[in-house]
């Protein structure tokens, strides 16, 4: 990456069809020989496919230098809030790919692949402690997914009951993805306003909850990267009015080995093996979403189930009360290795170690910039903490600026004008996996920027400055998409 201090390398990447000369070629095929079979002509092209013509070395280093300008955790600290981008460990990766996990296929006979099956079986127990919960499905193939899962698994369960009921609290300190899920699920939602403290107060929950709400969707620690100290009472609130308790678990990161929902009241959670379990995350790949619950639960979760019977692991589908399938075959198996490789490689005290680490560092950052950058909550960070550009704005400059700007400085942005309770918000997760070195550069950065927003406004507003492309129109890009490319 860029610096403020100089310039690297400025790769123009020309498009392959920029690139694309007729007659040029990257491949040889023998000519075929035998009988030749004459296609149907109606699956006959008309035309020659307009496909860019290269060379091998072309289109090895066309791709090579895209992946040079990648900006990954694997190169660089990624401070996103929300999306917890930890470093994923290698291990996992290694043992993910032996044969015989990468190479089997979910038709085989349950018999060739008990290995598969008993590491699903146990993953499910892991996950099931770590969460206080009774039970779990691996199906869902990422947190929103999950998100949606118990939400039909409390639809289901009310519905036995006799009543589904017809909606659902919602804090605005909750993830994004809630009141979608809720939607889908064919609940009104009902918003919760956060408390001046930044978390959810019980005199609003006991108000809202009625015997029409099925739930309540909180997120603990919320997005403000606040604990709900209160779950407890919020809890016994909405069951004493026949509803449940779903649990966001996508930080469940600033938990794991020191406080487990289930014994706070919480009745469904999701977890996002991305977030807390170190496996692969984003870029359209899968993900993994896996659901834990209490026993009441349990008879709705999807099938096939995997039990051990009489010494052998199988995949059973005969439960009668089942919300069904959520995904084919049984989840992103890849992803469940990484997870369940993780968990075996830090056993339950590296498991604690990490949350304390990853909350550890948040109070770091939280401690450094405070005073360069308004902190509107001050009552104890969990992962992560939130700014707001309240203090810049005095001058003229804004969250986007100073985003802009940490780019000249090497770093991704972190998450800015998210969470929507804090206007101009700047959202930043340091993880457990970053070291003091890093999160001081970071924070260095942070605070130099904050000192050019008072004595050089301008220079942030036309930020960044050493990047390949400089500050662009983004109202004029998302209003007249280009999505075509002119190659005749």
């Amino acid at each position: 990456m860029t610096s403020s201090k100089g310039r690297g390398y400025q790769f123009e990447e020309s498009l392959l069809f920029e690139l694309s000369r007729e007659g040029r070629t990257g491949y040889s095929f023998p000519e075929r020989s035998g009988a030749k079979r004459t296609p149907s002509s109606n699956l006959l092209r008309k035309a020659h496919a307009r496909l860019p013509e290269l060379s091998e070395p072309e289109v090895i280093r066309h791709f090579t230098r895209l992946s040079q300008w990648n900006f990954s955790i694997d190169t660089n600290f990624y401070p996103l809030g929300s999306c917890t981008m930890k470093y994923n460990p290698r291990v996992n990766e290694e043992v993910a790919r032996y044969t015989g996990f990468a190479h089997v296929h979910p038709y085989q006979p349950e018999e060739t692949v008990q290995g598969c099956l008993q590491l699903m079986a146990e993953l499910e127990l892991y996950l099931a402690e770590i969460a206080g919960m009774d039970a779990v499905t691996l199906q869902p193939a990422a947190g929103a997914h999950g998100e949606l899962t118990g939400i039909f698994l409390i639809r289901a369960l009310l519905g036995a009951r006799g009543n589904p009921r017809k909606k659902i609290l919602i804090p605005d300190s909750a993830h994004g993805t809630n009141p979608a899920t809720s939607s889908m699920a064919n609940y009104e939602i009902v918003p919760v306003r956060t408390g001046k403290e930044g978390r959810v107060p019980t005199s609003v929950i006991e108000q809202a909850m009625t015997e029409d709400v099925a739930a309540i969707m909180i997120t603990n620690p919320n997005t403000l990267g606040l604990f709900e100290a209160d779950i407890r009472k919020i809890a016994e609130i909405v069951h004493a009015k026949g509803g449940l308790v779903y649990g966001d678990g996508a930080n469940m990161n600033a938990l794991m080995g020191k406080a487990r929902p289930g014994d706070l009241g919480v009745d469904v959670l999701q977890y996002n093996l991305h977030k807390t379990f170190t496996t692969p995350h984003g870029g359209g790949g899968p993900g993994s979403g896996p659901v834990a619950v209490k026993k009441e639960l349990e008879p709705y979760l999807p099938t096939p189930r995997t039990v051990l019977k009489d010494g052998i692991y199988r995949l059973e589908s005969n439960r009668p009360q089942s919300i069904g399938r959520v995904k084919a075959f049984y989840g992103n198996f890849g992803m469940l290795v990484r997870a369940y490789t993780y968990i075996r490689e830090m056993g339950p005290q590296g498991l604690k170690r990490a949350t304390e680490l990853a909350v550890l560092n948040a109070n770091y950052v939280c401690a450094r910039l405070k005073d360069a950058y308004h902190l509107p909550f001050e009552s104890g960070q969990m992962h992560e903490v939130v700014f707001s550009d309240k203090k810049q704005k005095e001058k003229g400059v804004t969250t986007m600026d100073v985003a802009k700007r940490l780019m000249d400085y090497g770093f991704a942005p972190p998450t800015i004008y998210f969470p929507l309770v804090v206007f101009g918000s700047i959202m930043i997760e340091p993880t457990e996996t970053e070291s003091k070195e890093t999160i001081d550069r970071f924070c260095d950065a942070m605070i130099s920027i904050a000192k050019e927003a008072q004595d050089d406004p301008d220079l942030l507003h036309k930020a960044p400055h050493n990047t390949k492309m400089r500050r662009l129109d983004e109202a004029k890009a998302a209003r007249e998409l280009k999505l075509r490319f002119n190659f005749s």
